[in-house]
């Protein structure tokens, strides 16, 4: 739940009983009319009040009220009449996207992106810059309210139909206090703040979650897995983290850091570790080992600059249009890098027994034409479930900047999803 202060409210940390917990029926009307607007927000030609009370469950006098009241706060509109064949026609309720809007931060080693947001998740404004100074957080945050200005004055969005602002940022955070904890490849973020600063800034709600909780958000309530209870996304940036969704909840974890998955061996004769293994997946598959074999094998010319992470992830694109020309060289480092990937999907699937895997980032979207069609049969020889379910394997179709549009989905999450 957001506070006051913007940040999600938390008290002492609670012993994990396994037991549910009750609910007091002051919420109970807020849950149902979740429910009834996530049904309408999922129904691509919009629904009936019969149709809802189908789906929903909800008694026809509550669906009817549920919906009175979204009229009311002009969430939803009622848009034309279909004819049943007897009866009175059906009214056809359908979401007002442009009734309220989130804005999402994406704060990486590489690069700040801003979007804007309509309440159906579509993209209404963005913009990126480079990470000048990314070792300076108090740069960086400097320039982030007013860079939020820019992108609503450029809109033309009244700042009251504006519900909040989302960050993603790498873990580890610290989600009830709202602080970023000590990101590996941005050494001056050291316990800052986010959450209370740009509250202070903005005025406006904000909400912080990891990059790849971020993420398979974004997928969730506007991407590739709409109507999708179980699935994972894997995030391929600066670093590599996989999101998770069972049972149609985001699985966060118990401190709010689910999704490390960078020390998952993928294979044994791979490149050795900061951890002291060999082959794990976040050093076998990461820009810089990338960027590595490419120089190494002649593919690209050396740079000063290859043993920086952010360098790195900005040639992974000269590397793909390598492959892109031709070069044998290029492609056999890309088909590599497939087959480790394809280890550690399979693997999720076997964890989460899904059907559906998602994959997105910065480092995702220029190779995403190599890797998906080598990835999909090799997923589907290693999992073990194929006579039972397949395991799909997509990508992002929101782009590289799915961490930033899913930093706004956040807010649209915390408002109108249906959570038990």
């Amino acid at each position: 739940m957001i506070g006051k202060t913007g940040k999600r409210e938390a008290g002492p940390p609670a012993r994990s009983t396994g037991l549910r917990r009750g609910s007091n029926l002051e919420h109970v009307a807020d849950f149902n009319g979740s429910v009834v607007l996530d049904a309408i927000r999922r129904s691509r030609t919009g629904s009936s009040r019969a149709e809802l009370t189908v789906e929903t469950g909800l008694a026809a006098q509550t669906v009817s009220d549920v919906c009175q009241r979204l009229l009311d706060q002009g969430l939803i509109a009622e848009t034309g009449t279909t004819s049943t064949g007897f009866g009175r026609p059906r009214r056809t309720l359908e979401l007002v996207p442009a009734s309220r809007y989130a804005l999402g931060i994406h704060i990486d080693p590489a690069t700040i992106t801003y979007v804007l947001l309509d309440l159906g998740g579509n993209l209404v404004a963005h913009f990126s810059r480079q990470t000048s100074s990314p070792q300076d957080a108090d740069v960086i945050m400097a320039g982030i309210a007013s860079a939020l200005d820019v992108l609503l004055a450029g809109s033309g969005i009244e700042r009251d139909r504006i519900l909040g602002l989302g960050i993603a940022a790498p873990g580890p955070i610290d989600i009830a206090g709202g602080v970023m904890v000590d990101p590996p490849h941005l050494p001056g973020w050291h316990q800052v703040e986010l959450v209370d600063r740009l509250h202070q800034a903005t005025g406006l709600p904000v909400v912080l979650d990891k990059d790849v909780t971020a993420a398979v958000v974004a997928e969730r309530w506007a991407g590739a897995a709409i109507g999708n209870s179980d699935f994972a996304f894997l995030y391929l940036g600066t670093g590599v983290g996989v999101g998770l969704v069972s049972g149609d909840i985001v699985v966060r974890g118990r401190s709010g850091n689910a999704g490390d998955i960078g020390h998952l061996i993928v294979d044994a004769d791979g490149p050795p570790c900061v951890c002291g293994q060999r082959g794990c997946l976040g050093a076998a598959c990461s820009p810089l080992f990338l960027i590595h074999e490419a120089v190494a094998s002649g593919v690209l010319p050396a740079s000063p600059d290859d043993g920086q992470v952010v360098q790195a992830l900005r040639r992974v694109g000269a590397l793909c249009r390598a492959a892109d020309d031709g070069d044998e060289r290029a492609v056999a480092i890309l088909q590599r890098s497939a087959r480790r990937l394809a280890r550690a999907i399979a693997t999720i699937g076997h964890i989460l027994d899904t059907e559906l895997v998602v994959c997105g980032g910065p480092a995702w979207a220029p190779a995403a034409h190599h890797y998906l069609p080598l990835l999909k049969p090799m997923v589907a020889e290693q999992f073990v479930m194929r006579e039972i379910h397949d395991l799909n394997v997509v990508g992002t179709a929101l782009g590289a900047d799915v961490a930033a549009i899913g930093a706004a989905c956040l807010i649209l999450d915390e408002r109108f999803a249906a959570r038990p």
